[in-house]
């Protein structure tokens, strides 16, 4: 396809088409997570709409090129690695594991390249050599680095923030995270690299300055340079991220490369629940396992972190997760009555409706390239071209709703129905969704918490978390359920 994506550009401030530099490939790369603790919703809206990004783009026909790196070393890995008895490595792969098991469940395509922070001490090290070669970074008595930030004419361009309020703003993260702020030359100057301290214990690495580690910044503009150069195509966060993050990673490259950095920012607004804001203390910094043990599948999950427009605020409800089970239902019961009158094999359109076949159906949602025959949005043009202008997910659902609820599949040639359908696949696949089996008289049979217990389970195994499936598994017998799983899916019986 030759129209493309257009995105809104925090840097300039307006919408722009997003097209590789070389003509080719599109690469970006998005800021990971800090492996501590499990992620919550309000990390995985960033990273699902992310993920949908990535779709479209490859859905227009342009390959890309996905960075994202893996925080494993930072003042809150090392202080609950030591609380956990654990070493750095072990904790952080703990709780990488989990973050890409939920990754899987949420139906996130794998970035190509996922490098981490601790992997690359060498290239923070070598990149503060060139900033202090150029005098845009000075060491303290205490060996700790700082970039000089007046060094840099350019700083604050992306938050578009005044000297005072880059000032507050240094003010303000300093005294949340900085305790050494009365060693640096300005109070605007962000560190580099961290002089070691007794309660970092083990966690340091020699530099020419003296032992310590890299502040947190750096690590980005390091991975970014060796993966993807001077100069890439687009680079995505949160909004939290813009000042101090995006900033500082923009002054530090730009100081040390020749290059321009990235040539499109991407920032995605903040997840609120039940109106408010998410927070740890109200109890409502809800993870994939939270939900799951409300009864809540991943694939609702998804549905309802994709609802509402990347660059705006979205309100998550427990009402929300209810409309996405019935939006997915009608989707999938939409996609069997058009696999019904389009299918030439009267025995594949009788089978499709039991579950294992209907997920062996939706498998192909999975990534855009997975099935080769869906190539165009055919009667979904429209809620196609609605996507491609800023990533529009609330408007194309819209219109994909409204194609669906037109549509009569029996006054549908064999031929309509069948290149409806593969719309309807180009569509889903681009949004990432996977649609659930279609529930019928002896699905409905099963209390809906069961089902939804067997479909985590499911998931579980599908992204290789045996010990999580197995749990699932033991659960589902207490309360009386049986799964019965074949190649493609599973059935819920009676015990």
């Amino acid at each position: 396809m030759s129209a493309a994506l257009k995105l809104h550009d925090t840097l300039s401030r307006t919408d722009r088409a997003v097209t590789p530099l070389d003509g080719k490939t599109l690469r970006f790369y998005c800021c990971g997570p800090t492996v501590y603790g499990p992620a919550h919703i309000g990390n995985f809206r960033t990273f699902v709409a992310q993920d949908v990004m990535r779709r479209v783009v490859e859905a227009s026909g342009t390959p890309t090129l996905h960075v994202r790196n893996i925080t494993d070393v930072d003042d809150k890995t090392i202080r609950d690695s030591q609380k956990a008895g654990q070493s750095l490595t072990d904790f952080t792969q703990g709780w990488t594991q989990k973050f890409h098991a939920d990754c899987a469940a949420l139906n996130l395509l794998p970035p190509h390249v996922e490098p981490s922070a601790v992997a690359h001490i060498p290239h923070q090290v070598a990149m503060i050599e060139k900033l202090m070669a150029g005098g845009h970074a000075y060491a303290a008595a205490d060996g700790s680095v700082y970039f000089r930030v007046s060094s840099f004419k350019d700083y604050g361009k992306l938050s578009h923030l005044e000297d005072r309020e880059l000032r507050l703003g240094a003010s303000e993260a300093a005294s949340a995270t900085d305790s050494d702020e009365y060693t640096k030359d300005s109070l605007t100057d962000f560190a580099l690299w961290k002089a070691r301290k007794p309660e970092d214990g083990a966690n340091y690495w020699p530099s020419p300055w003296g032992e310590g580690r890299p502040g947190w910044h750096l690590e980005c503009s390091a991975m970014i340079l060796e993966y993807l150069g001077e100069d890439f195509d687009l680079h995505s966060g949160g909004v939290d991220l813009i000042f101090p993050h995006h900033e500082n990673e923009i002054a530090q490259s730009c100081c040390s490369t020749h290059g321009k950095f990235a040539h499109h920012w991407m920032h995605v607004a903040h997840l609120m629940v039940d109106g408010g804001k998410m927070s740890k203390s109200i109890g409502n910094l809800y993870t994939l396992a939270d939900l799951a043990a409300r009864g809540y599948t991943a694939a609702e999950v998804r549905y309802v972190l994709i609802s509402g427009h990347y660059s705006a605020p979205l309100n998550f409800t427990m009402h929300s997760l209810d409309s996405a089970r019935q939006a997915l239902q009608k989707l999938a019961k939409a996609d069997k009555a058009l696999l019904e009158r389009g299918s030439p094999n009267p025995q594949h359109s009788a089978d499709s409706g039991n579950s294992t076949s209907a997920q062996k159906e939706s498998a192909a949602l999975r990534s855009p390239a997975a099935d080769s025959e869906v190539r165009a949005p055919g009667p979904f043009a429209e809620a196609w071209e609605v996507l491609l202008n800023d990533l529009n997910v609330p408007g194309a659902m819209g219109g994909i709703f409204g194609v669906l609820n037109k549509l009569k599949p029996a006054a549908l040639s064999v031929e309509e129905a069948a290149a409806a359908r593969s719309g309807l696949h180009f569509m889903l696949g681009a949004l990432g969704i996977v649609l659930p089996p279609v529930a019928d008289e002896a699905a409905a049979d099963v209390p809906a918490e069961i089902q939804a217990k067997a479909q985590q389970r499911w998931d579980a195994k599908q992204a290789k978390d045996w010990a999580a499936a197995d749990t699932l598994r033991k659960e589902l017998e207490a309360a009386g359920w049986l799964i019965k799983d074949s190649k493609e899916g599973f059935t819920v019986v009676p015990k």
